[in-house]
Parts: structure tokens; C-alpha cells; sequence
């Protein structure tokens, strides 16, 4: 019945920016959402899904390394039910499918999250 979908991959240079967005639906789960802790994760060619980020539902924000911290931000629009990965100066190696996804505000974020989005695909060039 929830639904994430995500929107604004396509293809970039080196350097470039891109934003993704992550919409939740229907309306009627607005308020939930507010409570949710909502982050990213991205799977490469040939690699398994790993994860980016997440913005929790009070405003803590953990990324999984220094690889992306720095050059992401994650934000969120709650009145909109809406995510968003900002990402800066994108590299070779952030080619992957992003992936928009949604805890509870009481899960540990080790666990599996209890939603996914269906991916929007980012692909950077050299």
C-alpha cells in the first residue's frame, strides 16, 4: 500500500551534481512519514547493495563513509512526504542504482528497512 518512488537519476560528468527524490505515498501516510527514518542505499555494477545515508526522523543525518560524506546531503520535506539525496562532484564510482528507503523511527538502521523505493538509475561518466 506505501509506496516510495524515487526520480531524478540520469546521466552525468565527472564533477557534476545530481538530486534524487524519494516520494512517498498515498497521503493518508503523511504523518507517519514524518516519524520514519528515511535514507538511501545504491547498488553498483557487480557489487552488492550497500548503503549511502540516512536522515533520521529527527534530523540526524549518518552516511557510510567518508567516501559520500562531504559531497551528499540528505534532507527531507516532510510536509511533502519527500527525500532527497544531494549529491556533489559525482565520481565513476557512484554509478549504481539508487534506492529510496524507509524505518521505523525505533528499528536499528542495521536492520533491513521495512520499505523500498524502485530505484532510479545514476550513471556517471569519466
Amino acid at each position: 500500500q506505501v509506496r516510495l518512488v524515487e526520480s531524478g537519476g540520469g546521466l552525468v560528468q565527472a564533477g557534476e551534481s545530481l538530486t534524487l527524490s524519494c516520494a512517498a505515498s498515498p497521503r493518508s501516510f503523511a504523518t507517519t512519514f514524518t516519524t520514519y527514518n528515511m535514507g538511501w542505499f545504491r547498488q553498483a555494477p557487480g557489487k552488492e547493495r550497500e548503503f549511502v545515508g540516512v536522515k533520521k526522523w529527527n534530523g540526524i543525518v549518518t552516511f557510510k563513509d567518508d567516501s559520500v560524506k562531504g559531497r551528499f546531503t540528505i534532507s527531507r520535506n516532510n510536509a511533502e512526504s519527500t527525500v532527497f539525496l544531494q549529491m556533489n562532484d559525482l565520481k565513476p564510482e557512484d554509478t549504481a542504482v539508487y534506492y529510496c528507503a524507509a524505518w521505523s523511527q525505533w528499528a536499528e538502521l542495521t536492520t533491513a528497512p521495512k520499505i523500498w523505493g524502485q530505484g532510479t538509475q545514476v550513471t556517471v561518466s569519466s
